[in-house]
């Protein structure tokens, strides 16, 4: 396979000298560094490139160049490597022109020049941009095969699973694709054995499902030890977060999560008002990101779902679905929230068969040039829509109020209303979805009364819940089933008969002393991934403070 590639673009013969030399320095072994003196001419690599299908990594371009500018030429290349990281080269007279190059041409990152020395100012930048590529390409796959069909529920799951958490995979539709249906024959599979996962040395999974297949994929479901400091249950943002600062500060941090790194911001398209990533983050790469930093510590992580919580002394045992348990001295509850259900006609039976709860990334491609619905009004909805709208020929966005100025960011807003294939249409629910096999129909109401559309896609975010049944009655919950915490303890000035320390409980502490919680989970948080990451920090030092009492 073909080393990918890293193109240089300036018509400054000196300068793109000095570019190639220091790309060649520290990125030649792995990558293969072209040039172009123009932006016509940069265009005119890209498309041979193209036809010969070679991976572009990198484009790093020249803001003042005669023709085309930098920013034109970086717009002008998405159209044919839209996932290759593109840098300007700027002087500082261009500033305001590169940061408004972060919202149309897309770019991932500006350099003033000069960038002496290219190991403080250069380098880091391009590595860091060159690791994200390198998490989202995709080589000539030789890899697991998943065989399924659209419409299921299960297969809808496990290609969620495989997605979330970066195991690379090729799905082949069961009913749409020759290339399934000679596999299913060869394999002597039957319809009633799908969705079926093919390995690379020949096996077959049949009647997958995550747990099964996270232990084939080599995701750890065993914890390697018996007892540990803290047990973070949840990695989303504020999991994550407290299994950075507690493994760097030396606690033997285990972490529990069911699906994948990253939480339910692991499943947004695009976050962009996340502080020092000025053209915006997708959920999976913060996940991805905060997973390896939390590892390089020494936090251990598990592929496992929490079933129950007990509490013996100073010992604090999580349960897990596999009938085993782990011991602690501390847990931290960071497991986020969970999508609401539609409560109409229809929504339960075509639950993955058209109707889905979240961003659901993986079913972005197979609506196609379909017409795609998205209920709700709150930044989430507002991020799944513009990037369904790359694949969609039309985003109907449904929102129960006038318009999304209550509930939404106002750079989403302005996005949305420069991005011509979505549609808002306020003071409008859906009332009932219709169909067998897969979602066919919604039935909305709006100011003109009951109506019907047809629909085979609809992705709904209208708030969320928290799941925390397994817990014991004695972690202290409110009307909603979040959990109180510090000062929220106290009920008319006074603290739970329950809670027995001499001391005041910590401020992220739970009516279980030695459980705490951070995140979504927390009544009265802020449900913003910048405050979920703070309080999985802050946490940490709480709990250092509660170690320090034995």
């Amino acid at each position: 396979m073909a080393r990918p590639i890293l193109l240089a673009v300036d018509d400054d013969v000196s300068v793109l000298e000095a570019v190639v030399q220091d790309l060649r320095r520290q990125y030649g072994a792995t990558y293969r560094v072209m040039r172009a003196a123009s932006g016509q001419a940069a265009l005119d690599i890209l498309s041979q490139l193209k036809a010969r299908e070679e991976p572009v990594a990198l484009i790093v371009s020249d803001q003042r160049m005669p023709g085309m500018s930098g920013v034109d030429f970086l717009e002008r290349s998405r159209e044919l490597y839209a996932d290759a990281r593109r840098v300007l080269l700027t002087a500082y007279a261009d500033t305001e022109a590169a940061i408004r190059a972060i919202n149309t041409a897309r770019i991932h990152y500006y350099l003033n020049k000069p960038w002496d020395p290219p190991e403080e100012r250069l380098y880091p930048v391009l590595t860091d941009l060159l690791e994200d590529w390198k998490a989202g390409y995709r080589p000539p796959f030789e890899g697991l095969r998943v065989i399924g069909n659209r419409w299921s529920l299960k297969d809808h799951t496990l290609r969620n699973f495989l997605s979330r958490n970066h195991v690379p995979y090729r799905w082949l539709d069961a009913a749409g694709s020759a290339d399934a249906q000679t596999l299913l024959q060869e394999r002597g599979l039957q319809p009633d054995q799908l969705p079926a996962v093919l390995f690379a040395d020949g096996s077959v999974l049949v009647s997958a499902d995550p747990d099964t297949l996270a232990v084939r994929v080599g995701l750890r479901t065993q914890a390697t030890q018996e007892f540990y400091d803290m047990v973070v249950v949840g990695a989303g943002p504020a999991g994550l977060a407290a299994a950075v600062y507690g493994a760097s500060e030396g606690l033997k941090t285990l972490v529990i999560e069911p699906e994948a790194p990253g939480g339910q911001a692991g499943s947004t398209s695009r976050i962009e008002n996340y502080l020092g990533f000025p053209s915006g983050i997708t959920g999976a790469d913060l996940g991805r990101r905060a997973h390896i930093q939390a590892s390089r510590f020494g936090a251990e992580f598990l592929t496992q779902r929490a079933t129950g919580l007990r509490i013996d002394g100073q010992y604090r045992f999580v349960q897990l679905a596999d009938g085993r348990e782990v011991a602690s001295h501390v847990v931290l509850l960071a497991l986020g929230v969970q999508y609401r259900k539609l409560d109409v006609p229809g929504a339960d039976h075509l639950t993955g068969r058209g109707i889905y709860y979240g961003a659901a990334l993986v079913e972005a491609a197979a609506c196609k040039d379909e017409e795609v619905y998205v209920v709700g009004g709150a930044n989430s909805a507002g991020q799944a829509a513009l990037h369904f709208a790359k694949f969609a020929c039309k985003v109907t966005m449904l929102v129960r109020g006038p318009g999304l100025s209550a509930t939404m960011s106002k750079y989403l807003i302005d996005e949305i209303e420069r991005t011509s294939n979505i549609v808002l249409t306020p003071l409008t629910e859906v009332v009932a979805a219709e169909g067998e096999e897969h979602l066919e129909a919604l039935r909305l109401r709006g100011p003109q009364g009951e109506y019907r559309v047809p629909a085979t896609s609809l992705f709904v975010f209208i708030g969320a819940a928290p799941g925390v049944d397994w817990l014991p009655p004695g972690i202290l919950r409110d009307e909603k089933g979040f959990v109180l915490a510090g000062p929220d303890l106290r009920r008319e000035g006074k603290l739970p008969a329950a809670w027995q320390e001499q001391r005041e409980p910590f401020l992220l502490e739970s009516s279980v002393p030695g459980v705490f919680v951070a995140g979504d989970l927390r009544h009265g948080s802020v449900k913003r991934v910048a405050s979920a990451v703070g309080e999985g920090s802050i946490a940490v030092q709480f709990v250092h403070q509660y170690l320090a009492g034995f």
